[in-house]
């Protein structure tokens, strides 16, 4: 809400460069229509960029700071990957969901209105693109910020069901950002359980790339 206040408020600035002007400024837009970057596991994951500089502050401001008016472009940042990365087809995007604590404390899922962002652009480029939240959490987990790649596996573990049918369906999963997959391959896990035919994941950020990982 204060987010979304203070865009009301203050001067505008670019979210990513501080630049006055729109959310995203003309520069750093640019930097989001790159190749993407790839993540070592199967299914493909790819990511619009590093999680470092402009494509940090971008996430964190959507994600942390209320700014809902990036959900746009950083949806059309991975409708542009998505894109770019996969054939043409059917395909619903399904977004990791955060815990419930911290939906809570954020007032919304970051992640969610940039999905229904993605698959809009997409379907303006005629894709039979649909977001849907399916994933629903069996239990309560903890945040993930600070855990080491062991500890949110477990902490992850069996953590996810789906709430619709999926059998059958294409599925592309959508996140912000990637660190160990561990999000990743519990999303994975409970899709292929529910007989979805998982294409792989299209995140916005990747941080310093690990061992190669299989979350299928």
């Amino acid at each position: 809400m204060f987010g979304a206040l203070a865009e009301l408020l203050l001067p505008a600035r670019c979210a990513g460069c501080r630049v006055p002007g729109p959310p995203v400024c003309a520069r750093c837009a640019a930097r989001l229509a790159g190749p993407g970057l790839a993540v070592a596991a199967r299914p493909p994951v790819w990511a619009v960029g590093a999680y470092e500089g402009a494509l940090r502050s971008l996430v964190l401001a959507h994600k942390e700071k209320g700014r809902t008016a990036l959900s746009g472009p950083l949806g059309r940042a991975l409708a542009g990957l998505v894109a770019s990365r996969w054939a043409p087809g059917p395909v619903l995007l399904v977004p990791v969901p955060s815990a419930r604590r911290t939906v809570r404390r954020r007032g919304r899922d970051a992640t969610l209105l940039m999905a229904g962002a993605a698959a809009a652009a997409l379907r303006e480029a005629g894709w039979a693109a649909r977001c849907v939240p399916v994933l629903r959490q069996r239990r309560g987990v903890a945040e993930q910020v600070g855990l080491g790649a062991a500890e949110r596996r477990a902490n992850l573990a069996d953590g996810l069901r789906v709430a619709r049918p999926v059998a059958g369906a294409s599925v592309l999963l959508v996140d912000d950002v990637v660190t160990t997959g561990a999000s990743l391959a519990e999303a994975g896990r409970a899709l292929r359980a529910a007989g979805a035919v998982l294409e792989g994941a299209a995140v916005l950020a990747r941080t310093e790339p690990g061992k190669s990982r299989d979350y299928l």
